[in-house]
C-alpha cells in the first residue's frame, strides 16, 4: 500500500514539472528575444508622432523622396532615438523649380549617392532649435550662432544662424526661414526653407565632375622617336581632331580572346595613359551593384572573364566604350547549352560591348531619324541593330530583342552603361538549302524557367571543367 502511494507521489510530482516547463516555455517564447548588441531596438521608439514620420506626411515631399532615395530613414531613426533633430526642409518648388536640373541629374545619379546623403545630413542639426532660441531674439541683428549638422563627413559642417536686416531668420547665410516651426513633435522640429542648402564639396564634386563630362577624348601623345638609319626624329603624325575616334581600330587593341587575333596590336599611346580605365570600370561596376538588378553581369565581368581588365585597359587608352546592360532578370533566362562552349560568356558579352559612346538621347534620336541603326560591336563582325519602339530603343528582332530598360546608369563621357531587359544574340546567317528541305531557323534568345541568381553557378560549373576562373569561388 505504501509503495502504491509513493508512486502515485512520483507521478504527481512528474506532471507538476511537465506543467511548470509547459508553462516556463511558453512564457519565454512569446517575450521578444532581446539582443543587447543589436541595432534594431531602436526601431521601437519611433512612433506615429515622431518628426520623421511628419516629414514624411508634411508638404515637404520633394525633399521626403530625396531622403528615402539617399537611404537615410535608418540612420535619422537612430539619431531621432536618442535626441531631438531639427530639420531645414526646402519647400517643394524650390527642389522642383528653381533647383538647376543638372545638378539635380547629377544627385540622383546611383554613383553620387555620397554626394546626396551629405547634402541632406546638411540640413539636419543634432538638436533642437527652435525659432525662441533663434540667435538676435528680440534684440534684431547682430549675432549668430553655429551649430554642427549630422554631415560628419563635410569639413565645414556647421551651419550659422543669423538674423537679416529686417529680423528674418537666416541659415547659412543665403537661405530665409519662411515657416519657422512649421512642424512641431516630441523628438524634433522642421523649419521651411526658400532654397537648398549645398555643401562646399558637394558644389566641388559637381563641378569636377561637369568639367570632366564637358572634355572630349583627346588622344594622348607619345615620346618622340628616331628613325636608326637617318637618326633624325620621325615626323608626327597628324593631329587628331578632338573627339574623333582613335586611329587604331578597337579590335586591335584589344587582349586576345576566343575568336580575336593571336597577338594584339598596340593601342595609340602606349605607355601615356592619361585616362584611368580602371577605377572606371571599377566605378561603373559597383555603380551596377548599388543600382541592383545587374549582379549577375558583374559577376561576368569581374569572376568568369577578363573582360573588366580588357575595357580598363581600352579606356586607358582612349577609348570610349558602350554597354548594353542584361538585367538579372534576363540573364537568368540563359540555358546551360549557351553556356557549355568555351569561351561562351566573352561571346556573349563581346556582342553587348558597343565601340561608340552612346547615350539614351544619342541613340533615340538616331532611331527617330534614321528608323534602324546598325552599332558594331566587339563580337566581329556582328552588328546590333537598333530602332524606335514605343518611345523607347528596341535592339534585334522578333523574340530576341530587348528594349532599352534602364537608361544612362552610369555615363561619364569614357564608358556609357545602358540597361535593357533581354540578353542579345546575333542572328546567324541561313544558308540556302535544297528545294524540299526546310532551312533552320534564326538563332534568337532561348527562354529556360531557371531561378534568378543561377548564372553564376552554371557558369563556374563549366568554367571549373577547364580548370579555370578559381577566382569565382
Amino acid at each position: 500500500m505504501s509503495s502504491l502511494k509513493n508512486y502515485d507521489a512520483f507521478f504527481s510530482l512528474i506532471i507538476f514539472s511537465i506543467t511548470v516547463l509547459i508553462v516556463t516555455t511558453t512564457t519565454t517564447t512569446a517575450l521578444p528575444i532581446q539582443n543587447p548588441s543589436s541595432n534594431s531596438t531602436h526601431s521601437t521608439q519611433i512612433n506615429s508622432n515622431s518628426v520623421l514620420v511628419a516629414l514624411l506626411d508634411s508638404h515637404y515631399t520633394e525633399l521626403s523622396e530625396l531622403v528615402e532615395k539617399a537611404l537615410l530613414l535608418q540612420t535619422l531613426e537612430q539619431t531621432v532615438s536618442g535626441q531631438n533633430i531639427t530639420i531645414f526642409a526646402p519647400n517643394n518648388e524650390a527642389l522642383e523649380r528653381q533647383m538647376d536640373p543638372e545638378f539635380k541629374r547629377f544627385l540622383l545619379e546611383p554613383r553620387n549617392l555620397k554626394s546626396l546623403q551629405k547634402l541632406l545630413l546638411f540640413h539636419i542639426i543634432p538638436g533642437r532649435v527652435g525659432s525662441e532660441q533663434w540667435p538676435g531674439h528680440g534684440t534684431g541683428t547682430g549675432s549668430v550662432s553655429h551649430h554642427q549638422t549630422l554631415c560628419v563627413d563635410e569639413p565645414d559642417n556647421h551651419l550659422p544662424l543669423t538674423r537679416g536686416n529686417t529680423g528674418e531668420r537666416i541659415v547659412n547665410g543665403v537661405a530665409k526661414v519662411t515657416r519657422p516651426d512649421d512642424v512641431i513633435r516630441p523628438d524634433g522640429v522642421i523649419h521651411g526653407i526658400e532654397r537648398l542648402l549645398v555643401p562646399r564639396s558637394v558644389q566641388e564634386d559637381f563641378n569636377r565632375r561637369r568639367s570632366l563630362a564637358s572634355i572630349s577624348a583627346v588622344l594622348p601623345e607619345g615620346a618622340p622617336v628616331v628613325d636608326p638609319r637617318t637618326h633624325r626624329l620621325k615626323k608626327p603624325a597628324a593631329p587628331v581632331p578632338a573627339g574623333a575616334p582613335p586611329v587604331l581600330p578597337v579590335y586591335d587593341a584589344m587582349a586576345p580572346g576566343p575568336s580575336l587575333a593571336p597577338a594584339p596590336a598596340p593601342g595609340p599611346g602606349a605607355g601615356h595613359r592619361h585616362f584611368d580605365g580602371e577605377s572606371q570600370v571599377k566605378d561603373f561596376i559597383q555603380t551596377l551593384l548599388h543600382y541592383g538588378g545587374y549582379n549577375e553581369l558583374a559577376d561576368i565581368l569581374v569572376n568568369l572573364t577578363s573582360l573588366a581588365t580588357e575595357m580598363g585597359k581600352l579606356v586607358s587608352e582612349g577609348y570610349v566604350l558602350t554597354v548594353l546592360a542584361p538585367n538579372d532578370e534576363a540573364m537568368a533566362k540563359l540555358t546551360t547549352d549557351q553556356l557549355s562552349d568555351p569561351g561562351a560568356p566573352e561571346q556573349i558579352m563581346y556582342y553587348h560591348l558597343v565601340p561608340e559612346y552612346q547615350t539614351e538621347e544619342s541613340m533615340y534620336n538616331s532611331v527617330r531619324r534614321f528608323g534602324k541603326v546598325e552599332y558594331d560591336t566587339l563580337r566581329l563582325p556582328h552588328k546590333v541593330v537598333a530602332e524606335e519602339a514605343d518611345g523607347s530603343v528596341k535592339f534585334g528582332s522578333g523574340e530576341g530583342s530587348a528594349y532599352l530598360f534602364d537608361p544612362d546608369i552610369y555615363t561619364d563621357g569614357r564608358i556609357s552603361v545602358q540597361g535593357i531587359d533581354g540578353v542579345l544574340f546575333p542572328v546567324e546567317e541561313v544558308k540556302e538549302k535544297p528545294v524540299g528541305k526546310v532551312a533552320p531557323a534564326t538563332v534568337g534568345k532561348v527562354v529556360a524557367t531557371q531561378r534568378r541568381g543561377k548564372l553564376l553557378e552554371v557558369a563556374c560549373s563549366i568554367a571549373g571543367s577547364f580548370g579555370h576562373f578559381t577566382s569565382c569561388y
